[in-house]
């Protein structure tokens, strides 16, 4: 019976239906399927479909937001839940758009794509500052740093937060990935970050793959 709540959840999430999704987790929780395999074998793995079908080009950004707000509606049932039973996150993100740039959809995805494959968000925001992304860095202790610009004249935002993050002595401590329309790979290269990602089906495998929980 706890194949068949899984297997529930999982199509929902992937067909983007949020009452489904969440009636499917009601149903799963009231039968007693623990809330922490409903997470780790029912929403991570239909968020990992919808990053793959994603990249395999049958799936495209409308697709993915709705799949990624329909898991979201499970995971705020879901949340209180895991938080009493101390379950894991495979790791800690803390994401935002650079200063001066205000566009905060791509950024949004990347963050629900994230939480549904099992990290921990914090999320910043719009037009963060090098030296917000610093507080944070220090205050949060994130595995993962994630910048975003669409923008060409923010781009420098990155740069400049690589540097702050140098001059504060943080650098080392956290993994830097990068992201929007305008940026390259040479680009996140140029700058120090420790990976780019063109999209957020590919943020999703480049954050576990630079703090070493997927192969590189």
């Amino acid at each position: 019976m706890e194949l068949v709540h899984l297997d529930a959840i999982r199509d929902a999430v992937i067909a983007g239906k949020q009452d489904t999704v969440k009636e499917a987790v009601l149903r799963a929780l009231e039968e007693g399927v623990r809330p922490e395999r409903l997470l780790n074998e029912g929403l991570i793995p239909a968020m990992s479909r919808v990053g793959a079908l994603f990249e395999e080009k049958e799936f495209f950004v409308p697709e993915m937001m709705v799949a990624a707000i329909a898991m979201q509606a499970g995971l705020a049932l879901l949340k209180p839940l895991l938080s009493a039973t101390d379950a894991e996150y495979v790791g800690k993100v803390v994401i935002g758009t650079v200063k001066g740039d205000l566009h905060d959809i791509g950024k949004n995805l990347v963050g629900m794509m994230l939480e549904g494959t099992g990290f921990k968000v914090v999320d910043l925001g719009v037009d963060v500052s090098a030296e917000r992304f610093v507080v944070a860095v220090r205050e949060e202790r994130p595995d993962i740093l994630g910048m975003s610009a669409l923008l060409t004249t923010t781009m420098g935002g990155m740069d400049s937060t690589m540097e702050a993050l140098e001059k504060a002595g943080v650098r080392g401590a956290v993994k830097v990935i990068v992201g929007g329309a305008p940026l390259t790979e040479e680009y996140a290269t140029r700058i120090g970050a420790d990976g780019y990602a063109p999209d957020a089906g590919k943020a999703t495998s480049l954050a576990r793959r630079v703090i070493g929980i997927a192969p590189g």
